[in-house]
């Protein structure tokens, strides 16, 4: 039964003395209220469904009767980036970043991924741009399936007050021949839907998105996967220049901020845009096929219908996923990784893929990151400053 369905049952009653009337058409309005009141404490306090709530508003996507797995991520408040508020999401509250981890499901596979709000109150005050929209933080997602409950609105009420925690649950839904639906095989994301106003546009300036890539069975598995965010003001990952590569020459560790793979090992990336701005995602010496998943399959005649690419362009909300081997047929080497917009290049909107030689080791020579990246205004309210873009070497 749908919820407007509940006051479905005539016109209201003509005026006049009609007592048995009156007395129905205020039930039918209390019945609106309390249902209402139920579907708000059931949204925004992350009580349990029950009662008449689940049957309007079902926990759980078809087909995921239960979650096969469970997650456990925070958001949290970084350390400032200069004046920007930055928030991040974590496995634990230690570990959040920006972006946050990348979450990996296999079609077919429902997972719970209960979300606690560890951000003062304060700070999500000051990013708030309307006095009257609720404080809280979210999670929404593209790509796969999920309820009203999981949308992670304002609208319907599925946020996370601070201090709280709520679960959301999403399904990796099969494909279909049958019924000539796609699945939800593909790289995608996640993101804040709350924070500073109903679109979360704050949220996803601080910091509050990550990768999610779905898989189906047989699909070749990567050595390493990075998540790359192209936005505003030449972002990567909301830093530019050599504030988007701080890899160690000696002892490099993979992160939001150190692109890294031996030679020969796979290497996928979650490609994402945010913000306003159209990108295009560039790599040296490195070419995939636009497929899926960046890999070519199938027979020989089918494989040379695909086009090999290793530049593609990017809008805001898109995503896509590609897979190579990395230093392939041209070695280890600092490979750079960019926007090919020219003026965004030129701002600093690039980074660098560091291939080690087969013993792990950084190869010989470097690179040289200066930039002339000024520090440019945020184009709007909505925008938040990437972290700058100074000069560092690599010997």
């Amino acid at each position: 039964m749908s919820a407007w369905r509940l006051t479905d049952d005539g016109p209201p009653p003509e005026p006049g003395p009609a007592p048995q009337a009156r007395t129905g058409f205020r039930t039918r309005r209390f019945l609106v209220v309390a249902a209402t009141v139920l579907l708000t404490l059931v949204g925004a306090g992350g009580f349990a469904v029950a009662g008449g709530a689940a049957a309007l508003l079902p926990e759980r996507p078809e087909g995921c009767d239960t979650p096969d797995r469970s997650i456990q991520l925070y958001a949290v408040e970084l350390p400032r980036d200069g004046t920007q508020i930055r928030l991040g999401y974590g496995l634990t509250p230690e570990t959040a970043s920006y972006p946050g981890p990348t979450m990996e499901m296999t079609e077919g596979e429902c997972l719970a991924v209960t979300l606690h709000n560890q951000v003062p109150a304060a700070t999500l005050e000051q990013l708030r741009t309307d006095p009257t929209h609720p404080l809280g933080v979210s999670l929404h997602v593209h790509g796969v399936k999920y309820t009203q409950l999981s949308d992670g609105t304002s609208q319907s009420f599925s946020y996370v007050p601070p201090g709280q925690s709520r679960t959301y649950t999403w399904y990796a839904k099969k494909r279909d021949r049958t019924a000539g639906t796609p699945g939800t095989a593909g790289y995608w994301w996640y993101h804040d839907h709350v924070v500073g106003g109903p679109h979360g546009t704050k949220g996803i300036g601080a910091g509050l998105f990550g990768g999610l890539v779905v898989r189906r069975p047989g699909d070749l598995r990567p050595d390493r996967t990075y998540t790359t965010v192209f936005g505003d003001q030449q972002s990567i990952n909301l830093r530019r220049g050599a504030a988007a590569d701080t890899c160690d020459p000696v002892n490099p560790q993979p992160g939001p901020t150190c692109i890294v793979a031996k030679k020969g090992e796979r290497v996928e990336f979650i490609v994402v845009g945010i913000g306003n701005d159209m990108h295009t995602f560039h790599v040296h010496g490195h070419s995939w096929a636009d497929t899926r998943t960046g890999v070519v399959t199938g027979t020989n005649a089918e494989a040379d219908q695909v086009p090999t690419i290793d530049n593609k362009t990017l809008g805001p909300g898109d995503s896509f996923g590609v897979q190579f081997i990395a230093g392939d047929s041209v070695g280890p080497g600092h490979w750079m990784v960019h926007c090919h917009m020219q003026f965004h290049s030129d701002a600093g909107m690039y980074t660098t893929m560091h291939v080690l030689d087969e013993n792990g080791q950084m190869p010989p020579g470097g690179h040289d990151h200066a930039t002339a990246a000024k520090a440019v205004a945020p184009a709007d309210a909505g925008q938040e400053q990437p972290a700058g873009a100074g000069a560092h070497q690599h010997k």
